[in-house]
């Protein structure tokens, strides 16, 4: 089973991937990253900062352009990918298992989700 079976994806491209401690872990789809290009820099949240579905949590550039990662739900970061800070490149690698960005403990109740795509829907979509 790959990890895409599992993720649930935003129509401005970022995963959600349901944990099994209940927490979710938050990252940019393989397309997205494709789109991007050569990552050179990866801007994070801190750790302990809660969003609402929606907000520009984190900024990402890569030699084509500058793009904003908006939270696919509301939540508090639990934990951030430190390593991408060092090397954003990990992105291009590896979107799933290295390149994550961000864990965090939902706020918001389970509709948020519902305009949220399984990743076979989500590449439908992009045809």
């Amino acid at each position: 089973m790959t990890i895409t079976e599992n993720i649930l994806c935003s129509k401005s491209h970022e995963y959600l991937l349901k944990n099994d401690d209940e927490t979710y872990t938050i990252g940019l789809t393989d397309y997205a990253v494709e789109q991007l290009g050569d990552i050179v820099f990866l801007e994070l949240p801190e750790v302990g900062v809660s969003f609402s579905k929606g907000d520009t949590f984190a900024t990402v550039e890569s030699v084509k352009a500058a793009s904003e990662i908006y939270m696919p739900v509301s939540g508090k970061i639990l934990e951030v990918n430190t390593v991408l800070a060092d090397t954003p490149e990990l992105l291009n690698e590896d979107v799933y298992e290295k390149g994550w960005l961000v864990k965090i403990k939902a706020t918001g109740d389970g509709s948020e989700q519902d305009d949220l795509l399984e990743y076979e829907d989500y590449k439908e979509e992009l045809e």
